[in-house]
C-alpha cells in the first residue's frame, strides 16, 4: 500500500484498507473506538495487481488507485472513491495508462486537492512521472507527462495546507519535487536535492502552512527530513528497512510529528519531535509484539485527534491496533487484534 492505509472518515470512524490476493479489502469501525465490521471488497469484482495507493481529501473521502490486468501482457489503472467508512466504496473506474498501453510502469500514488479532486501519479515507461487528475465538473483530464528520468520505487504524493498538491520522487540523481503553483493547475518541477536515497522509503507530510516535509532513508541507513528550499537534515537512525508512517498531532499543547516504523527487531518503533524542529532530536521507543517481516504500520488521528496506530501482516492477515492513552507523553494502550 502506498500512502496511509489507516484513515479517519468524515464521521470520525476509522477505516483500514488491506491487500488480499487480487483485491483490496476495507474494514471500518462500527462506532468511534468500538468494534469493527467484517472486511468487504473495494470496488467490485475486478481483479487487481498488488500495490494500491490511498489518498484522502479534507472532505474525508478516500481515493484509491491500482493497476488491473487488461489483455495479456498489458495493464491499466483504475480509481475508486470511498465516501464514508460504513458505505461501500464505488466500483473501480478505468483511467487508462500513462503510455496509452503497455504493462505496469510503477506503483501509483494519490493526492487529493482542496476541491476534492484526485491526482494519480505514476512512473511512465520513460522513467519520468505522469499525472492524470479529476476535472472540476467531473470526469478526468488527459494524461500529462511531468518529465523527470530514472525514477525508482514509490512516489510520495501529498497535499499541503494550502490545498495544493505536491509529489516527490527519487532516483540515482537524488530527489525530485513537483508542486502546484495555482489551484487546479498542473504541478511543476521545482528544485531537487542531490542525496543518495534508498528506493521505496519516501513518505511526505504537510507540516505547516508553507511546507511539506519529505521523510526518507539515505544509503547509510539514517532517517532524514527534507523541505524544498532547505538542506536535508538527519533526524535519527532508521528503525527498520521500510518507509515510516507520519502524522501531526498535539502532545501536551505542542505541535508534534509522530513517526512509526517496523523495526529491525520486528516490533513497531515510535518517535516524536516538535514539528519542523528536527534539531530537537528524536529517539525510538518500541511497542507491541514481534511482527512478521512483511508487516507494515500506519498512523492516523482518532475522533479525539489522538494518535492511533495499526500494524498489518499480509502473510498472516493479522491486524493490530493501539491508541494513545490519556497520559503525559506518547503512552500507548496495549495492542489488540481487530
Amino acid at each position: 500500500m502506498n500512502g496511509d492505509w489507516l484513515i479517519r472518515g468524515r464521521d470520525g470512524r476509522l477505516t483500514v484498507y488491506l491487500p488480499s490476493g487480487d483485491a483490496v479489502l476495507c474494514r471500518a469501525e462500527r462506532g468511534p473506538a468500538g468494534s469493527w465490521d467484517a472486511p468487504r471488497t473495494v470496488g467490485g469484482t475486478q481483479k487487481l495487481h498488488p500495490g494500491v495507493a490511498v489518498g484522502q481529501g479534507v472532505d474525508g473521502y478516500a481515493h484509491l488507485a491500482a493497476w488491473r490486468p487488461t489483455v495479456p501482457g498489458e495493464s491499466g489503472l483504475v480509481h475508486s472513491t470511498h465516501f464514508r467508512p460504513r458505505l461501500a466504496p464505488l466500483d473501480w473506474v478505468p483511467i487508462g495508462h500513462p503510455d496509452k498501453k503497455g504493462d505496469r510502469t510503477g506503483p501509483p500514488a494519490v493526492a487529493v486537492d482542496s476541491a476534492g479532486r484526485a491526482y494519480v501519479f505514476v512512473r511512465n515507461s520513460g522513467g519520468g512521472v505522469s499525472l492524470r487528475n479529476q476535472k472540476v465538473k467531473g470526469g478526468w483530464g488527459p494524461w500529462q507527462n511531468l518529465e523527470g528520468h530514472d525514477v525508482e520505487g514509490e512516489l510520495a504524493a501529498v497535499t499541503g495546507e494550502s490545498g495544493m498538491v505536491e509529489v516527490y520522487a527519487s532516483g540515482p540523481g537524488g530527489i525530485v519535487h513537483w508542486r502546484q503553483e495555482e489551484h487546479g493547475k498542473t504541478p511543476v518541477r521545482t528544485e531537487g536535492v542531490d542525496v543518495a536515497v534508498r528506493a521505496g522509503t519516501l513518505r511526505a507530510l504537510s507540516t505547516s502552512a508553507e511546507h511539506t516535509t519529505l521523510f526518507f532513508t539515505d544509503v547509510s541507513g539514517d532517517l532524514c527530513a527534507w523541505r524544498p528550499g532547505e538542506k536535508p537534515v538527519t533526524l535519527i537512525a532508521s528503525a527498520g528497512p521500510g518507509p515510516v508512517s507520519a502524522v501531526r498531532c498535539e502532545i501536551e499543547g505542542h505541535d508534534c510529528t509522530v513517526l512509526a516504523q517496523r523495526s529491525s527487531t520486528g516490533r513497531v518503533a515510535f518517535a516524536a519531535y516538535p514539528t519542523e524542529l528536527e534539531s530537537a532530536g528524536a529517539w525510538w521507543t518500541e511497542s507491541g509484539p514481534q511482527l512478521p517481516a512483511d508487516a507494515t504500520v500506519s498512523l492516523a488521528l482518532d475522533e479525539h485527534d489522538e494518535v492511533v496506530a495499526a500494524s498489518l501482516s499480509p502473510s498472516t492477515g493479522k491486524l493490530l491496533l493501539t491508541r494513545r492513552k490519556d497520559e503525559p507523553g506518547l503512552a500507548l494502550e496495549a495492542w489488540r487484534e481487530i
